[in-house]
């Protein structure tokens, strides 16, 4: 079996967020799947088979499936260009029908996702106390501008916006506490953000639910995350830059472009670089 191991949303030659990449001709049962994946060792794995006029897909961590992965996608896409082109493919997800598309860019690839629908609400105020006191934070170190949120563009994960970037370079937490948090409340994984101007933003992504202590690069929490400030009414202006892993020396940029219409799909894009097995 054949295992591409592709950095999406790397900072030119650098940095990006790794996954797996495994295309068949079938995909193969689910406990070979999380086999694989737990063996790769990266944040996710996504599976690819033809089905109909698309690619049937699913994405695993190395503890478990997941619904939706965005920088997966992202690295999928950069596999079938490399594979059969430029272009645009249609993916079959467990729960929505998306796409990715993507373009030879030098010895990169620039690809882009079109999300599952995205909505918002209010995270509740236990979660919001649990979730402060698992990083060490206070509601002092909240933005206001941004209150914390219930977020979906795929998957779902809350969001506590920071009011410093001090904050957000300070994060820490118990992988096992986080883990039970996330897993209980049906979090993939918490974003946490911080607003450097109202287009550029900083993130980091505990992915606890999965087994992994953080992500460098996360395309399904950035789309639920602009599908919310959509929803916020924020002067993102269309569209918003994001800078993630770089507390974890692995920088990764995100670009999201939002559309007004509420609940809609967002385009998350960047390049991928492939990575030396």
């Amino acid at each position: 079996m054949d295992i591409l191991r592709i950095a999406a949303f790397s900072d030119g030659d650098t940095g990006g967020n790794p996954a797996g990449v495994v295309i068949g001709n079938v995909l193969p049962d689910a406990a070979e799947m999380q086999s694989i994946a737990a063996e790769v060792g990266f944040s996710e794995t996504a599976f690819a088979a033809p089905e109909g006029d698309g690619w049937r897909v699913r994405y695993f961590s190395p503890e478990s499936e997941v619904p939706f992965c965005g920088h997966a996608t992202i690295a999928l896409g950069a596999a079938l260009v490399r594979q059969f082109g430029d272009g645009g493919f249609a993916l079959i997800l467990d729960r929505a029908r998306i796409t990715v598309e993507g373009f030879r860019d030098g010895t990169n690839i620039a690809a882009a996702l079109q999300s599952p629908p995205t909505h918002s609400k209010p995270a509740p105020q236990k979660l919001i106390a649990e979730a402060l006191a698992l990083f060490g934070y206070s509601a002092g170190d909240l933005d206001p501008a941004i209150p914390p949120a219930l977020i979906h563009g795929g998957a779902d994960h809350l969001v506590l916006a920071l009011n410093s970037r001090n904050a957000l370079t300070a994060m820490a937490y118990d992988l096992k506490i986080g883990q039970a948090l996330m897993r209980r409340e049906g979090l993939v994984t918490i974003l946490l953000a911080h607003a450097e101007t109202p287009r550029l933003f900083h993130t980091r992504n505990p992915f606890a639910s999965g087994g992994v202590y953080e992500d460098p690069a996360t395309g399904a929490s950035t789309a639920a995350f602009a599908g919310y400030l959509r929803d916020l009414g924020w002067p993102h202006g269309g569209a918003i830059d994001v800078v993630q892993g770089e507390d974890m020396g692995m920088r990764s940029r995100l670009h999201a472009d939002i559309p007004l219409t509420p609940r809609s799909s967002i385009r998350v894009s960047g390049t991928a670089r492939m990575m030396h097995p």
